[in-house]
């Protein structure tokens, strides 16, 4: 089985203040009835900028290969739903976290692949969209404009030779980035 990990981050600045004018020693006073009395007042606040992601799984089992998978060179997993909430334009990246997988040995005399790089991992925001290999270096993902949720189903294709690929469990984490310049 492999796994994806997707880790997050978010890179925001938010700051809010709250601020009127002072209204020490104001005094109202009120004489009759009925009696009323008004003091003018205000307040004020500096709204930041506010994004936010979520991912629908923290991981992804990617689909295990077949003969046929390996005959063609790759296979297909459906990745998690990622939803962002920002109150200005925003982009969301994705990246590797290292230049490999990490494999682990499963089967006595066929050591894992340690040298399975990244690439191997491709992703797509369509099922049946142009797949990008997945490298260390922020890639743009999606972006858009202020919006209370905006979703995309992330996608990918794992690469299968039958002369590198050999029995072992394989993980890769996925960095997501999301920023409002």
């Amino acid at each position: 089985m492999r796994r994806i990990q997707f880790w997050a981050t978010i890179v925001t600045i938010v700051g809010a203040t709250l601020a009127g004018p002072a209204m020490a020693g104001a005094q109202c006073t009120a004489t009759g009835a009925p009696g009323s009395c008004n003091l003018p007042g205000s307040v004020s606040m500096t709204a930041g900028r506010v994004v936010r992601v979520q991912v629908s799984a923290g991981s992804t089992a990617l689909t295990a290969p077949t003969p046929a998978d390996f005959d063609a060179g790759f296979n297909s997993t459906t990745g998690p739903t990622i939803t962002v909430s920002a109150n200005a334009a925003w982009t969301l990246h994705v990246r590797a976290s290292a230049t490999l997988w990490t494999a682990t040995n499963t089967s006595a005399g066929a050591p894992a692949r340690t040298t399975k790089p990244a690439a191997d991992l491709k992703w797509s925001t369509a099922s049946n969209g142009t797949f990008n290999a997945l490298t260390t270096t922020d890639v743009l993902l999606v972006g858009g404009s202020a919006t209370a949720s905006s979703a995309k189903t992330l996608y990918f294709e794992t690469l299968y030779d039958w002369t590198l690929d050999t029995p072992g469990n394989y993980s890769l984490a996925v960095i997501l980035t999301l920023t409002s310049p």
